[in-house]
């Protein structure tokens, strides 16, 4: 009986001290790429969630900590070689509620550019992780919100937006068709699995596509470039796409890409 009754209670106690942790690594993510900033005459660093290369490339998913390739030789591909110097712990841009760690996640962050995973054939493998990260990217949103535009520069105006990270939750990732996908355990929540360039998350499938964000109850957090970290839910979100296009102005089409990204809704404001 005393068993009962504090298994439940220990469980909501670690995943609240998960969730502290987690607005924690945000902060120190926020500090890091405004420390950037303060290094570098106000930009802040070139996203890595791009694919191609000169003038044919467009976005990937925000979640990228290690692109495919440079996109020009001015460029990096990995995360690192912008922030390695200010975040050595590659735990801190991992979601600590994530059911699984990437196997290679602090070697992959210790090698930037460089980084080449041992287990597949010699060539540049990618690394998705777990958080949205916002600066410098470029997403496609549908009227009345018009194009996601992150912020760019510590000086930046009202047109950009002051989301720099955030947790990820999402709905139809090529991973997961047709159900919702965050790291935060739900009722019902299932596995998927992680693949040799991207870390497992949990998924909420669906019985007839899209559900009311309000029945989702998971917590979720994001950074800000004025250094703050709220607590949102998914009912206080609107939706954004990964552009095919580099000026975010058309959406991957449906089914080929990594499905809808929730922002939340203050980051519009």
């Amino acid at each position: 009986m005393l068993s009962a009754i504090l298994v439940p209670v220990l469980g909501k106690a670690r995943r609240q001290a998960q969730t502290l942790l987690g607005m924690a690594n945000k902060r120190e993510i926020v500090i890091a790429v405004n420390c950037y900033t303060v290094d570098n005459d106000g930009s802040y660093p070139e996203s890595v969630a791009t694919i191609g290369s000169g003038s044919r490339w467009n976005w990937q998913e925000p979640t990228m900590l290690t692109g495919y390739r440079r996109r020009n030789p001015q460029v990096h591909r990995s995360m690192s070689a912008y922030l390695g110097g200010y975040i050595e712990d590659a735990g801190k841009v991992f979601c600590l509620n994530a059911p699984e760690k990437y196997e290679y996640l602090q070697q992959a962050w210790d090698a930037g550019d460089d980084w080449d995973n041992p287990d597949t054939a010699p060539v540049t493998d990618p690394v998705i992780g777990t958080y949205c990260f916002y600066w410098h990217y470029i997403g496609f949103m549908a009227e009345p919100w018009g194009i996601f535009r992150g912020p760019q520069r510590s000086s930046d105006g009202p047109e950009k937006s002051k989301l720099l990270v955030s947790d990820y939750f999402g709905y139809d990732h090529w991973r997961n068709p047709g159900a919702y996908g965050s790291c935060e355990k739900y009722i019902n929540s299932t596995l998927t699995p992680g693949t040799y360039v991207s870390s497992a998350f949990r998924s909420y499938p669906t019985a007839d596509g899209q559900a009311d964000l309000a029945m989702l109850k998971i917590k979720l957090n994001a950074g800000y470039t004025d250094g703050h970290v709220e607590c949102y839910y998914p009912s206080e979100t609107v939706p954004m796409e990964v552009s095919i296009t580099a000026d975010g102005s058309q959406p991957y089409p449906s089914g080929a890409g990594a499905g809808i990204f929730y922002l939340p809704e203050n980051a519009l404001h």
